[in-house]
């Protein structure tokens, strides 16, 4: 790289992090009444970042391929602000917004490769206050076979495949908890992933973002999703080291009422689950296997601004749920509404740690 190629990068690479950065400020914070506000707060990094991009077109053949990740990261980026903006004025329909804050993981998704050398992109990946823990940016540094990201029959346009995150410092001889997170309706694992990578990245577990068989998971009627996932499980205990006593299945919106509908079956293999915004009525923690559900320990989070499932579902989950007699976990955010809060990722892999599945004995009552 010449001085003025490395000039360029040292300019793009800080606008293109904080711009993603941004994005993701307005994935968290999405209220539909309040998008004109939140677009406020989070700036116009995209509009340096335009002015930046044409520098990359006289960059050596050589730098071909950190060239184009650089590129595509930054016109899927430049691409959501601008639908996003365009939404503003279109506030009685949040498809938009939604469809918008998917140009987000394609921005990740094309940077994440470049984390191993370029260490500004290897904090982006890292939980915020781990982002200066030199030891770990260092054994993330230097990936072990077969590690990093992968996808499984799981293109945008894919249905029932799986992407997966194996920390790059995975250690054969240790075994490591399992996260498998369901994205919400309409979603697609292949972009959920991203909503748990950094976490998964920072504190070490393995991340499995499966996307469901039809267009949302089968929440009624036939299921083809439940064997899917465990068939997926197997996979990933036939080729890593799963502590079998932490596999966490979590979800979103209709990826986490789908959790409670699986997780609750009587053979299902999880050991915790973990509910965010989503709608659980208490007959099934009523109509659960007493023998599945006592002892299961359960997280349920929920927004008090969600305006697609209301919050007071989730306080009477709560209560379904701790008399039928599960370890409840119950967490309400005040300013969340009906989006993902990636902050509570941390919490629940120090939970899934701690916190023990504690099933009946034989004998005892019931």
């Amino acid at each position: 790289m010449d001085p003025d190629e490395l000039e360029d990068l040292k300019l793009i690479l800080p606008t293109l992090l904080q711009a993603v950065e941004a994005l993701g400020f307005v994935s968290r914070y999405l209220h539909p009444p309040q998008l004109a506000a939140v677009m406020d707060a989070c700036g116009q990094s995209d509009l340096a970042l335009i002015a930046l991009l044409p520098r990359l077109e006289g960059w050596a053949p050589s730098l071909g391929d950190l060239g184009a990740a650089l590129r595509t990261a930054s016109e899927a980026t430049i691409q959501a602000f601008a639908e996003l903006r365009a939404a503003v004025d279109q506030a009685d329909d949040i498809g938009p917004v939604f469809r918008a804050l998917r140009h987000r993981p394609r921005a990740l998704e094309a940077l994440y490769p470049l984390a191993e050398h370029l260490p500004p992109v290897s904090r982006l990946f890292l939980d915020p206050p781990r982002r200066d823990d030199v030891d770990r940016l260092a054994r993330l540094a230097s990936p072990g076979p077969d590690t990093g990201v992968h996808h499984v029959d799981n293109d945008a346009a894919a249905r029932g495949g799986y992407s997966v995150y194996v920390p790059e410092d995975y250690d054969p001889d240790v075994l490591m908890p399992l996260v498998m997170a369901l994205h919400g309706g309409s979603g697609h694992g292949r972009s959920f992933l991203w909503s748990w990578l950094r976490d998964a990245r920072t504190y070490g577990a393995i991340l499995v973002a499966p996307t469901s068989v039809s267009r949302t998971w089968a929440i009624s009627g036939a299921d083809p999703d439940t064997p899917n996932l465990a068939r997926i499980l197997k996979e990933m205990q036939q080729r890593w080291s799963v502590d079998p006593e932490r596999l966490l299945l979590a979800g979103v919106s209709d990826g986490g009422t789908f959790a409670a509908v699986s997780g609750l079956e009587p053979g299902s293999p999880f050991t915790h689950l973990a509910l965010t915004s989503s709608a659980f009525h208490p007959m099934l923690a009523q109509m659960a296997d007493p023998a599945r559900i006592t002892g299961l320990p359960v997280y349920l989070t929920h927004g008090a601004l969600d305006w697609m499932f209301p919050v007071s579902m989730a306080r009477s989950a709560y209560q379904g749920l701790e008399r039928a007699g599960a370890r409840v976990s119950y967490r309400e955010i005040e300013d969340l509404s009906h989006t993902y809060p990636s902050e509570l990722n941390a919490g629940l892999l120090a939970w899934l740690r701690s916190v023990d599945r504690v099933a009946p004995a034989p004998g005892d009552p019931i």
